[in-house]
């Protein structure tokens, strides 16, 4: 019998949540050192100091970003001005950090954060222009994405994009929210690594190629369109800031393991923007393997790990209570 299918829905939900707090704190200490200075001293385990001279299990802006949408979802169906407040509390009150205190923000969510503080619509507050294009909406993308994973594709990307849009509006960003949408959505449904990648390949495609709107972008997805992602060398996987770099890299780093702890450490020893691709990876890696999956000792050295877990419960319960529907 597939092992996978005897994974609860409820624990991959509650893997994929985990999992992407527990990829943010491995990458943290290493973030913005290149692939060859990490790499001379691998990060193995969870770790301390380093680039921001946080203790160990310290999350960075990504999780707390995560944690906010996640609560938003559970006081309000789907709110986007709810949310935004949420991020502009965070922001300017400290909400949901680990230790009181923001010490990493990217500039594109930091602009469109000032913007909602002051009085913008939050749908409209993220930029749109071809340099707005950095991985901050897909790094707190995953809640939305498993929240709304039993409606129909129509309707759950139409929420994935709205929720991207709050920083990062630009039609890559969303499509590259939609493309981490679509898989994860396979995943929920016991498929493998390969399938999932597959399938959801195929539901980006159907789904973006046919309107103009969207398909003005498909020439910045060739690295993902090609199909042959879990072949590609480690030398052509980039991961850097940029969506289109996060986004393949987290996928090849779950396309070529075999558990969770291989996919994390795979992806915050490629070095760069280690934080976001380990939270990315470790999200898909926790809804592919479950909650099981993940090291007991590496979610002990959280921060408020105490707090995080009673949000995460009170959040997988909720989406327990609405699917899985048959999505078409």
């Amino acid at each position: 019998m597939n092992t996978r299918a005897k994974i609860a829905r409820k624990d991959r939900i509650l893997g994929g949540l985990w999992g992407s707090l527990v990829g943010d704190a491995l990458g943290v200490p290493v973030e913005f050192m290149d692939r060859a200075e990490v790499q001379s001293d691998p990060v193995t385990e969870m770790r301390g100091f380093g680039t921001h001279k946080q203790p160990a299990g310290t999350w960075s802006d990504d999780s707390s970003l995560l944690l906010c949408s996640t609560e938003s979802l559970i006081h309000h169906e789907f709110d986007t001005d709810d949310m935004g407040k949420r991020f502009v509390r965070w922001y300017q009150e400290e909400i949901w950090t680990p230790h009181g205190k923001v010490f990493d923000v990217g500039v594109s969510t930091s602009q469109a954060l000032t913007r909602i503080a002051n009085g913008m619509r939050a749908e409209v507050a993220g930029g749109d222009d071809q340099f707005s294009n950095g991985n901050g909406s897909l790094m707190r993308i995953l809640p939305v994405s498993l929240r709304f994973a039993n409606l129909p594709i129509k309707q759950a990307m139409d929420r994935v994009h709205r929720a991207s849009a709050l920083t990062h509006r630009h039609p890559r960003s969303q499509m590259a929210c939609g493309f981490f949408s679509l898989v994860v959505r396979e995943l929920l449904n016991a498929n493998s690594a390969s399938k999932a990648y597959s399938a959801g390949l195929l539901a980006f495609c159907e789904f973006y190629e046919s309107d103009p709107w969207w398909s003005a972008e498909w020439d910045y997805f060739p690295f993902l369109l090609a199909g042959d992602l879990a072949q590609r060398p480690e030398s052509e996987i980039d991961s850097g800031g940029y969506v289109l770099n996060t986004l393949p890299a987290s996928l090849w780093c779950l396309l070529t393991t075999q558990n969770f702890r291989d996919c994390v450490l795979k992806a915050v020893n490629l070095g760069g923007d280690t934080d976001t691709t380990g939270c990315v990876a470790g999200g898909l890696a926790g809804v592919t393997y479950g909650m099981n999956s993940i090291p007991p000792d590496w979610i002990g050295q959280l921060a408020r790990k105490g707090e995080v877990n009673r949000l995460f419960q009170e959040f997988a319960d909720l989406c327990e209570q609405h699917g899985p529907q048959n999505p078409a």
